[in-house]
């Protein structure tokens, strides 16, 4: 990979030296994959658990080019349907052999979608384009995962947000995968959500099937020290020190989550200070939040005053381990018990606030700014 002009990273992978630490989780999803064990990957989003799953592909990648790894996201899907053509896109046409690519091999075996070969407009390279027959998504279901299977390459398989299927309108999308993921002895899968009480419920209960088919990973921050060393040595490729006492005051603001992190010290690399201040730091916080500013207002302005009211309280004491209990009600006059209870599960669902190891935070670290200062 080419080198970077900003090595803080805000989106994508882009390579080994621009990825901060998590070696011992790179070294355990590695582990179970090769030695055919399926993995459930939870953690908060803005974690990193994205970044770690192309990480742990690059480098499984490099070890032996002739394997497969393909990585699904159902953040936006809302059916099997739409969750079909997501993998089927990401699939169909990635394991032919030469020739089975020039007998157009993969349109004659899908008989259930229709396929197109289009180019692509930035490329000028054949495009795969995929139409599903809506009538038919567990039939095509079963022609992807029977081209994997038949194709014999060793592939891995990254299904992100995997929680969605839960709210599939079909009723059985979990048997499904879990009888596909079972005949398929050539493919390993990680299964990661964001959401980890859904991801617990489709992985812990005796009901449900998939009921311990999988290690486990919860991906916690990556250690400040650690963080801290990474952030200080790309820094100083551009003569900017980092003091330590400054990056903590980062790795706070943000709770350790990495996105944050990084978009922090990615306006710290364009300025370039030859040391970094509080007062630079706050110019940076200053100037995300104020382009984040119209997208808060319109995320506020939906709740209702009850819900406004103790979300605001729980940024202004940035970590509250008990919610309702009579001290934080009476501090910020909130409603009663019972109100508070059920804001605070409202606010949980719709991934408002969060429940950290010490108690409740704002989900997105830049709105609790946003909101402490209202």
């Amino acid at each position: 990979m080419s080198a970077l002009q900003n090595p803080f990273v805000l989106f994508g992978y882009a390579g080994k030296a621009y990825f901060c630490d998590r070696e011992q989780e790179t070294n355990e999803l590695i582990s179970a994959l090769r030695n055919g064990r399926n993995v459930t990957l939870r953690s908060p989003r803005r974690v990193g658990k994205t970044g770690l799953i192309h990480h742990v592909f690059d480098q499984l990648a490099q070890s032996n080019p002739e394997i497969k790894c393909f990585y699904v996201d159902l953040f936006a899907t809302h059916s099997l349907d739409e969750m079909v053509t997501e993998l089927g896109k990401t699939v169909i046409g990635q394991l032919d052999t030469p020739m089975q690519k020039a007998e157009n091999y993969v349109v004659k075996f899908f008989q259930s979608c229709r396929l197109y070969f289009s180019t692509d407009p930035l490329t000028g390279s054949p495009k795969l384009g995929l139409d599903l027959v809506t009538d038919n998504p567990a039939v095509t279901l079963d022609e992807i995962f029977t081209y994997i299977r038949k194709s014999g390459r060793v592939c891995y398989i990254a299904i992100d947000e995997f929680q969605q299927i839960v709210d599939y309108p079909q009723k059985n999308v979990e048997a499904l995968l879990r009888m596909h993921v079972q005949q398929c002895p050539n493919v390993r899968f990680i299964f990661s959500g964001s959401k980890q009480h859904l991801m617990s419920d489709i992985f812990n209960s005796p009901k449900r099937p998939f009921f311990r088919s999988t290690d486990k990973i919860t991906l916690d921050v990556i250690p400040e020290q650690t963080y801290y060393a990474f952030a200080e040595q790309w820094l100083q490729t551009v003569g900017t020190h980092l003091p330590e006492e400054i990056f903590h005051d980062i790795y706070t603001h943000a709770e350790g989550y990495t996105w944050y992190i990084q978009y922090v010290l990615n306006r710290l690399f364009e300025m370039q200070p030859k040391e970094v201040s509080e007062e630079d730091v706050l110019a940076c916080l200053n100037y995300i939040v104020l382009r984040e500013e119209d997208d808060y207002r319109k995320m506020y302005s939906l709740l209702t005053n009850n819900q406004a009211q103790v979300l605001r309280a729980i940024a202004k004491e940035k970590v509250v381990a008990a919610p309702t209990s009579t001290a934080f009600l009476k501090k910020y006059n909130l409603p009663a018990m019972s109100s508070v209870k059920r804001v605070i599960d409202f606010l949980k669902d719709k991934e408002y606030i969060y429940p950290a190891k010490d108690g409740y935070i704002i989900y997105d670290r830049f709105m609790a700014i946003w909101l402490q200062r209202l």
